[in-house]
């Protein structure tokens, strides 16, 4: 191969990493969860009075507008707080952020510890572009 080749090869590469960094990080790929959609989350809520909703945004996100019943544990804590969720273990767990990025992240962390989370597409953002309401 030429060098030209072999650097174009690189690139290649490179990009399909970084394409598949990106579907792996929304949770298309490779997730052993269910992402659901805000009206799915609402559906789900207002119907299993034994679903668990949790918000992993920072306490000020909280602070601005969150899902109302919610109980937050921010995503960068969340693994040292999973005893505040133990009454869900084995049970339904809606998780949301603020777009879905770091729900992805507080779900593959809640299947490695038994729960069954269901992560909101699009976050609070999509909640509230639904018409949906938020307590503050």
């Amino acid at each position: 191969m030429r060098k030209k080749q072999i650097i174009n090869l690189l690139y290649a590469i490179v990009i399909a990493a970084i394409g598949l960094y990106f579907a792996y990080s929304k949770g298309w790929i490779l997730a052993d969860f269910e992402s659901i959609s805000p009206q799915q989350a609402y559906s789900l809520l207002q119907h299993d009075k034994n679903i668990t909703l949790l918000d992993v945004r920072t306490p000020e996100e909280f602070a601005e507008g969150h899902i109302e019943g919610a109980i937050l544990i921010p995503v960068q804590v969340l693994t040292e707080n999973l005893s505040k969720l133990q009454r869900a273990k084995g049970g339904k767990i809606i998780v949301y952020c603020h777009s879905g990025n770091r729900s992805v992240a507080a779900s593959r962390i809640l299947v490695q510890n038994g729960f069954i989370p269901f992560n909101v597409k699009g976050g609070i953002s999509g909640w509230k572009s639904e018409g949906l309401s938020v307590s503050r």
